[in-house]
């Protein structure tokens, strides 16, 4: 055989889509890259549901097939984040269970990559999601790639190729709350990006809901943006003056007994609710970056492993996780 392609998938109670994903994605390594070697690694994040008995089966019947179960569900970051660093190829190609990122992508990752690419990022040109949270999805991406120092890049999901290299790298980063998607903007080498349509679930119901898409907000927020707190300071400073300004005018108004003036206390009121309202929202981002600093300082390990198969080689000291 000749170089290993890893291929790894991140599942949370798919237990109708792990099968079928990984006889898929056989197919793709059988015809179209059959002078390749492979292997089919999947962490589950604590899965409720039959994930867990099927991927033990598959293991059984298939050694180049591994999994990992984490002893808990460590969030739609830490988990993926952790596996790709398990993996063992000379490339590693990331994808959804759920078969929104067709396997198909698979050879295009390849060719890009014996191109000479270290990474290879899928890009969701098109959607077959609702039209309504594309469009959310797309003013997400265009406002924190204006506001953030690091390019970001839209569309992409985190699913792609990446060279054992940039594996490397990864491993060797201390971050217990890690943002993938930034880090390869960030700290990538030259990549290529493909385009592909992202099909409808295969089967079984997204894990997304509102708090999730708000935390991965927040984290790409707060890990690679200023503005927040600057625009919350340039806001402060310029509603500060205003004050000032609205209570010399209603000092001048109140002594000279202007016949104008307006009655009673619907002015203070106003303003104090404007005022305490616009407290509130600033300190709420301020927390935003509060929690993400003591995460980071408390340095947790990634996940905590339950248990692993088809492991041959003892694993990566990735978030010092107990194997």
């Amino acid at each position: 055989m000749g170089k290993k392609i890893s291929v790894l998938i991140p599942c949370y109670n798919e237990e109708e889509n792990v099968v079928p994903i990984s006889e898929e994605i056989i197919k793709q390594f059988e015809q179209f890259l059959p002078e390749y070697d492979y292997e089919i690694v999947f962490i589950d994040n604590h899965s409720t549901d039959l994930t867990r008995v099927r991927l033990t089966a598959l293991c059984s019947q298939n050694r180049k097939i591994k999994a990992i179960f984490n002893v808990k569900n460590f969030g739609q970051f830490n988990s993926p984040y952790y596996g790709l660093c398990q993996t063992t190829g000379d490339c590693t190609i990331t994808m959804c269970c759920d078969f929104q990122d067709p396997p198909e992508l698979i050879p295009r990752l390849v060719k890009e990559w014996e191109n000479g690419y270290k990474i290879v990022c899928a890009i969701k040109n098109k959607s077959r999601e609702n039209p309504v949270m594309r469009f959310f999805r797309t003013c997400y991406y265009k406002l924190i790639k204006k506001m953030s120092s690091v390019e970001q890049i839209e569309h992409f999901t985190g699913t792609g190729l990446y060279d054992h290299s940039f594996v490397k790298v990864l491993r060797d980063l201390d971050d217990p709350t890690p943002f993938f998607r930034g880090i390869v903007a960030e700290l990538g080498f030259d990549r290529k990006d493909i385009e592909y349509t992202q099909q409808k679930r295969r089967a079984g119901k997204t894990k997304n809901n509102f708090f999730t898409l708000y935390d991965a907000a927040m984290l790409s927020f707060t890990s690679y943006t200023k503005a927040g707190m600057r625009i919350a300071s340039l806001i402060g400073f310029a509603v500060s003056f205003i004050s000032i300004l609205v209570a010399i005018v209603y000092t001048v108004l109140k002594i000279t007994n202007w016949d104008n003036f307006p009655a009673g206390n619907a002015p203070i009121l106003l303003g104090v609710f404007f005022l305490g309202g616009l407290q509130l929202f600033f300190i709420g981002l301020l927390g935003e970056y509060i929690m993400s600093i003591n995460t980071r300082m408390l340095k947790r390990p990634l996940v905590i492993e339950e248990k692993r198969l088809n492991f041959d080689d003892s694993p990566a000291d990735v978030g010092k996780g107990d194997n």
